[in-house]
């Protein structure tokens, strides 16, 4: 759904998402729908100005008249569109396509956070956006068994818009169907329509274990699953190129599918440049060593292209593969089934959960691994009361490859966000909430703390000058009207003040969250001690995602987690991944973690894959100079590209993979004032335009 409103010459759209657009253009004027626009689109506006303004994006232009299509240098060279009718392509959070007649010229602007289409002279032109986040379309029911598993893991391919290596780009792969368990198998004519027909298929062994770890790499091959009761081990069949190839028996199928999956993605993504979309990605040159026919493999068929990739070594493109953004340990039994459509629409890879227990002072060795800085002492100024601070038996999870990772399954792991089924119907709940705004509440419960507090607030304030939010701040709640705040339809809850083992403690008791009849609050941090329950409480009871703490925290360590992750919060970065950064701060960091879906965010930053740059001196160089590393990535995202707007960089990049460029002292101040993005320098966290100035001579 797509809500639209003009005012002060800016178009400002939004989806059910909450994700944000705003279109500038000198005397805008908006006429209303026009259905004529040869994209996929949720909603079109005549718009009639000479000028657009978008945010920092991608831009393509396909001319209608001719197959001419044209794309806009990275670099920041201006694209001239000569007269003729055209279609462009601007990727934006929420798509966006332009249709209009005539000439105009395309560019970005000095600092790269602005994209203009200009005109001659005022234009009538139709714009088309399209969400990003699509609903499931449909559910179906399946019984208890692996043969009814394995049927719905067949039609969860459904939601892919193409067999090609186009489905690599996330806006060609929607949500899977939900799942429901019911004695009998249900899956309507629409979803059976909408599956591809690959020729693709995977014979699994009769069991749920085998099931959940192969069900990421059937869901992408789009492969027909089924079970066998003679199958020993997964065979990948493609009949009409007579090839089988046989996968390991399980535990070592979760190595064979990780290796078989990350291949055919990467694969893909670089296959997909020789169609409509292609761009400079700096891995191209790969598939020429490869001896890989880029046009030819574009146009093959599913079968032909997945034949062709089984015959790639995998150590031969080891060393290139970016690093897979997901893994959930998940429980295989009948009950986790439901939680598949959601996990696939992440593209996580699926493992068995294992774990050990921590021995000894194995918790603070983690603790000081992560931490950047050395030589901070410890101090006395300690956030929790004289109460009682629930406990946490927390243990070491087994974990296998991938950047995030998640746990549905029993117990509480350390490095690891702790999800819950509830987490991911709440989201679906919440996307079809309609709001004009951002709705941000900070609760102050203890005087002490009051730095924190009026930091957040700031932070939170400054950010709604920039996107629609609603910021308010509250002190000394007592329990009923806390109970009131978390009932109240908040996008995000910051909770500052103490926590015991009855819950959250106010001037006439506490809280439980377990008590409340319901909870409407999207997201939350409880900046308290031992928070780790009370946030569970609050996912089971409605929320999607927030930050807690497994024990006591020290003061001085809650207010520098508090701000730097409410700074990358509104910024566009996930729960888990704004936590693990604000974390490395402060030595004690695994006392904090994530409870709910850490793949989910809040808000859209400036640009759609949140970055972190990591600058280090260079030694060695004669004179001022820095190793900056650009690390961009999205759990949302999967198969996007970024370009690092450096002076002499040419390429675009997958995310997930890093780049690194050396930069004298002038140029890095240049890229931070321009950036937005976290920076890790000297050891700690920063904003890229905070950390500007100290690069200036």
């Amino acid at each position: 759904m797509i809500e639209w409103e003009v005012g002060d010459d800016v178009l400002r759209v939004t989806d059910a998402d909450n994700a944000e657009l705003s279109v500038r253009g000198a005397d805008l004027v908006a006429d209303g729908r026009s259905p004529d626009i040869p994209r996929p689109v949720d909603e079109t506006i005549v718009a009639t100005t000479d000028e657009l303004r978008f945010p920092h994006a991608v831009v393509y232009a396909f001319s209608l008249g001719s197959s001419a299509q044209y794309e806009l240098d990275p670099s920041g060279e201006p694209l001239s569109l000569p007269p003729g009718e055209y279609v462009v392509d601007v990727d934006t959070e929420i798509k966006t396509y332009l249709r209009f007649s005539g000439a105009a010229t395309i560019e970005k602007t000095d600092d790269f956070e602005s994209t203009v289409v200009s005109f001659a002279d005022r234009r009538r032109t139709i714009l088309g956006f399209r969400s990003r986040h699509e609903f499931p379309a449909g559910t179906m029911t399946v019984p208890d068994s692996p043969a009814g598993m394995a049927a719905a893991i067949t039609h969860l391919a459904s939601s892919h818009k193409t067999d090609g290596p186009d489905r690599t780009y996330p806006t060609l792969r929607g949500h899977p169907p939900l799942i429901e368990r019911g004695p009998d198998l249900e899956i309507s004519d629409c979803i059976r329509s909408d599956t591809p027909d690959t020729g693709i298929e995977l014979v699994v062994p009769p069991a749920y274990e085998s099931l959940f770890v192969t069900a990421p790499l059937a869901y992408y091959l789009q492969a027909a699953v089924r079970v066998a009761d003679d199958c020993e081990r997964p065979r990948l069949r493609l009949p009409d190129v007579a090839v089988e190839a046989e996968l390991a028996a399980m535990p070592e199928l979760e190595r064979d599918v990780e290796r078989l999956l990350r291949k055919a993605f990467f694969l893909d993504c670089l296959i997909r440049n020789a169609g409509p979309y292609g761009t400079s990605l700096s891995e191209l040159h790969l598939l020429e060593a490869l001896e890989l026919d880029a046009s030819a493999l574009y146009e093959a068929s599913p079968q032909d292209r997945l034949a062709t990739y089984l015959e790639v070594p995998f150590a031969a493109i080891e060393h290139r593969l970016p690093e897979w953004h997901c893994s959930t340990y998940v429980r295989p039994t009948a009950d986790s089934i439901e939680t598949l459509p959601f996990l696939l629409d992440r593209m996580s890879l699926i493992y068995r959960p294992r774990t050990s227990e921590l021995e000894g002072k194995e918790l603070v060795e983690r603790s000081l691994e992560d931490f950047y800085r050395g030589g901070e002492g410890l101090t006395t100024a300690d956030r929790a009361s004289a109460g009682q601070v629930a406990s946490v038996d927390i243990v070491k999870p087994e974990l296998r490859h991938g950047r995030v990772h998640g746990w549905l399954a029993d117990g509480v792991p350390i490095d690891v966000f702790k999800s819950a089924p509830e987490a991911y119907r709440n989201r679906l709940d919440y996307l079809e909430r309609s709001s004009d705004s951002t709705s941000i509440c900070v609760v102050l419960n203890d005087p002490e703390m009051a730095g924190e507090h009026d930091h957040v607030a700031e932070i939170y304030r400054r950010r709604s000058e920039e996107l629609t939010m609603d910021v308010t701040v509250a002190e000394s709640l007592e329990t009923a009207a806390l109970a009131r705040v978390f009932e109240a339809d908040h996008d995000f809850v910051h909770y500052i003040g103490h926590c015991e083992t009855e819950g959250l403690r106010c001037p006439d008791g506490y809280l439980s969250a377990s008590n409340l009849s319901t909870c409407n609050v999207q997201t939350f941090f409880l900046n308290a001690c031992g928070s780790f329950y009370e946030g569970l409480s609050l996912i089971e009871n409605g929320s999607v995602a927030g930050a807690v703490t497994f024990t006591r925290v020290l003061n001085d360590h809650a207010i520098k987690v508090g701000s730097t992750f409410a700074k990358l919060l509104v910024h566009g970065f996930s729960i888990e991944r704004a936590m693990r950064l604000a974390r490395r701060r402060i030595m004690m960091g695994k006392d904090y973690a994530v409870v709910g879906d850490g793949t989910h965010s809040l808000t859209q930053g400036e640009l759609r894959t949140p970055t972190t740059v990591r600058i280090d001196p260079i030694e060695t160089a004669a004179d001022e100079e820095y190793l900056v590393t650009f690390d961009c990535y999205s759990t949302r995202v999967t198969g996007s590209y970024y370009y690092p707007h450096t002076e002499d960089n040419e390429y675009a990049y997958l995310c997930g993979t890093e780049s690194n460029f050396t930069l004298t002292e002038p140029e890095l101040a240049t890229l931070l004032k321009e950036s937005e993005a976290s920076v890790i320098y000297n050891g700690d966290v920063y904003w890229s335009k905070q950390l500007a100035g100290s690069f200036e001579r």
